[in-house]
C-alpha cells in the first residue's frame, strides 16, 4: 500500500470512528446480510435485482423532483414503452435516471476496480441529451459551471471540484480496506458537493453509491434500493444530510453518514419487500 493510499485509508477509518458510525455500519451489514439469505434470493435474484433496479430509479428521479409511477419506470427499463420524440422536462431527467441506474448493472468490480471509468460511464449515461456531447463523461473544465443543488451552497470551481473527484477515485480504490457503507456515504456525498459534472451529479452520485454497496459486497445481490432509503424522510431530509456533510465539520460528516447507513437499512426492508413479491408471484 502506498503512503498516499494510507494516508486516505486511516481518514476514511477516522470518519467511520465518528460518535454513533460504528453502531449505524453494522445495522447496515445485519439489513443486507438478512436480504441475501431471502428465500427468493436463491434461485430468482436476477428478477428481484431488475426490480430494484425500477424502484432505485423511480426513487432517485424523484429526488431530482422528476416523479413518474413505478408502473411506467417499470415498464420503460424493460422496453414496453418507449420515450416520447419530444420528452417534457420529467422524461428529459428520468432518461437519464434509468440509464443510470441500469448501467449499474453493468459495471460489476469496474466501480471499485477503475472507478474513473465507471464514473465517466455512469455521467454519459445520465447526461445525454441533457448537455452537449462534449461535456459527456468528464469533469467540468476551468470556466464551466454547475448549477445543482444550489440548495447546499455554490459548486466549488472546476479545479477544485476535479480535485475532490480525484479524492473520490483514491477512496473507491482502496475500498477493500475500509467499510463499504462509509466508502459509499462519502462517495455520494463528494460527487454531489463538489459537483465535478455540469449536470446530472446527484444521478450519478446515487448511482456510485448503489453500484459500491453491491461490488463491495456488503449486498451482492444488488436488491437492496438505497435510492428508496434516502427518500424515506422526504427530500428536506435528504438535502438536510447533504448540507450538514457540506459544513465540513466532524457533527455534519457524521450525520451524513448515520443518514447513508440508514438508508441502506431501509433500502434492504425495501428489498425484502421485492423479494416477497417475488416469491409470491406479485410482481407486475
Amino acid at each position: 500500500m502506498s503512503d498516499s493510499t494510507a494516508r486516505i485509508v486511516e481518514s476514511v477509518k477516522a470518519l467511520a470512528a465518528l460518535p454513533g458510525v460504528g453502531e449505524k455500519v453494522d445495522a447496515a451489514r445485519e439489513a443486507c446480510t438478512q436480504l441475501r439469505w431471502h428465500n427468493a434470493l436463491r434461485r430468482r435474484i436476477p428478477e428481484a435485482a431488475a426490480e430494484s433496479r425500477v424502484r432505485g430509479a423511480r426513487a432517485s428521479g424523484e429526488l431530482d423532483g422528476a416523479r413518474l409511477s413505478v408502473e411506467i419506470v417499470r415498464d420503460l427499463m424493460r422496453g414496453a414503452v418507449t420515450w416520447h420524440d419530444d420528452p417534457d422536462p420529467v422524461e428529459q431527467v428520468m432518461r437519464g435516471v434509468i440509464a443510470a441506474t441500469a448501467e449499474t448493472e453493468r459495471l460489476g468490480p469496474v466501480v471499485l476496480n477503475a472507478p474513473m471509468q465507471a464514473l465517466a460511464r455512469l455521467h454519459t449515461a445520465a447526461a445525454a441529451g441533457l448537455v452537449p456531447d462534449s461535456e459527456l463523461g468528464r469533469p467540468r473544465l476551468d470556466g464551466e459551471d454547475c448549477r445543482e443543488f444550489v440548495e447546499i451552497g455554490v459548486a466549488p470551481p472546476a479545479a477544485q471540484a476535479r480535485e475532490r473527484l480525484r479524492g473520490v477515485v483514491a477512496v473507491l480504490a482502496a475500498a477493500s480496506s475500509l467499510p463499504v457503507p462509509v466508502v459509499a456515504a462519502l462517495a455520494h456525498a463528494e460527487i454531489v458537493t463538489a459537483r465535478p459534472f455540469t449536470r446530472g451529479n446527484g444521478v450519478v452520485a446515487r448511482a456510485v453509491e448503489r453500484a459500491v454497496i453491491q461490488a463491495g459486497g456488503l449486498d451482492p445481490t444488488g436488491v437492496a434500493v438505497p435510492e428508496m432509503g434516502h427518500g424515506t424522510g422526504g427530500g428536506p431530509a435528504y438535502l438536510g444530510g447533504l448540507t450538514a456533510y457540506a459544513r465540513g465539520d466532524a457533527a455534519g460528516v457524521g450525520l451524513w453518514l448515520t443518514h447513508c447507513c440508514d438508508a441502506i437499512v431501509a433500502g434492504a426492508a425495501e428489498g425484502e419487500r421485492i423479494a416477497d413479491a417475488v416469491l409470491a408471484g406479485r410482481l407486475s
